[in-house]
């Protein structure tokens, strides 16, 4: 039996929390691959690297410290690194950074391997994936952006309480932005066929409550231990399994949408060769208009880079 793995994933930002437990999660979800933690703090790598090491003697993956180009080679390089947004601090400030960070990132991978998918996590995801597109060179399918995914789970699993069925087989998604303007898709959703608010478990619920739960739920998180991770890293590591794995599974993930020629969180079928489709959401009349205005705000960022 071989003891090397198929594949080879790079967490770049494995230092940090949101590195390390999506590292923690593509080894315990048994995924077969080389999990390489790199990072500008190399204490931090070594440190993760070694604890995450101790999970995996039970499961196929295998988890060591890596470098940046042997990160460069990989099948699928997720990043997590970034910079965060001080008290006060513009919203454009913290872009400017993050730019620079990002640019740095791509440029130490240097070669990268021309089939690898980059997937972005840092945020704000929408734009970065932009950014992480245009300075690694790769094709607009192979870099992703984990997107409005866990807002979708926290969505789904809301939703479940509500209806008592099973997150999975809830069809709703949040789209449009990761952030402040990222809305849900209520006239699309579905549950056994039929219209999701159809459902007599839905009638008379506060649906503004639902979505405003949702958006502060990070906040109540952060205010209580300081930063969220191991949802973000459950989604990431699934969605690097996809890739891997090639499910064509769909996802509302970070990716370029022809009809509206940009980066935003959106459904597609992701694959071997990342994405495979995106989707045409049907939208009524009020989510058309949240929709307009998300992509006004990643537009209005993006094009300056």
């Amino acid at each position: 039996m071989s003891t090397i793995p198929r594949h080879r994933v790079s967490v770049i930002g494995g230092g940090g929390n949101v590195g390390a437990a999506t590292a923690f999660a593509l080894i315990a979800k048994g995924v077969p691959a080389e999990v390489l933690i790199v990072d500008v703090v190399d204490k931090a790598a070594e440190g993760q690297a070694l604890d995450i090491s101790d999970s995996a003697f039970m499961m196929p993956g295998t988890c060591r410290k890596g470098s940046f180009k042997e990160a460069g080679q990989s099948d699928v390089i997720i990043v997590t690194a970034g910079a965060r947004q001080h008290p006060g601090e513009p919203r454009s400030n913290l872009i400017d950074r993050n730019y620079k960070i990002i640019k740095s990132i791509m440029d130490s991978l240097q070669p990268i391997k021309p089939s690898a998918k980059i997937l972005m996590v840092s945020n704000p995801v929408d734009v970065l994936t932009d950014i992480a597109q245009k300075t690694s060179g790769l094709p607009r399918r192979q870099v992703i952006g984990s997107g409005t995914y866990l807002d979708t789970g926290r969505l789904r699993s809301a939703l479940s309480d509500i209806t008592q069925v099973s997150p999975t087989s809830i069809h709703a998604y949040m789209l449009g932005e990761h952030g402040d303007n990222q809305f849900t898709g209520w006239s699309s959703a579905r549950i056994g066929g039929r219209p999701l608010l159809e459902h007599p478990k839905m009638q008379g619920v506060d649906l503004d409550g639902i979505y405003s739960n949702i958006q502060q739920k990070a906040y109540v998180i952060i205010d209580a231990k300081g930063s969220t991770y191991y949802g973000i890293g459950i989604c990431a590591a699934t969605l690097a399994e996809a890739l891997l794995n090639n499910t064509s599974q769909v996802f509302p993930v970070t990716n370029y949408v022809e009809t509206y020629e940009c980066y935003m969180s959106w459904p597609a079928a992701i694959g071997s060769d990342g994405v495979e489709q995106s989707f045409d959401v049907k939208l009524n009349g009020e989510e058309s208009k949240k929709l307009d205005k998300a992509l006004a705000a990643i537009k209005s960022v993006s094009s300056k880079y």
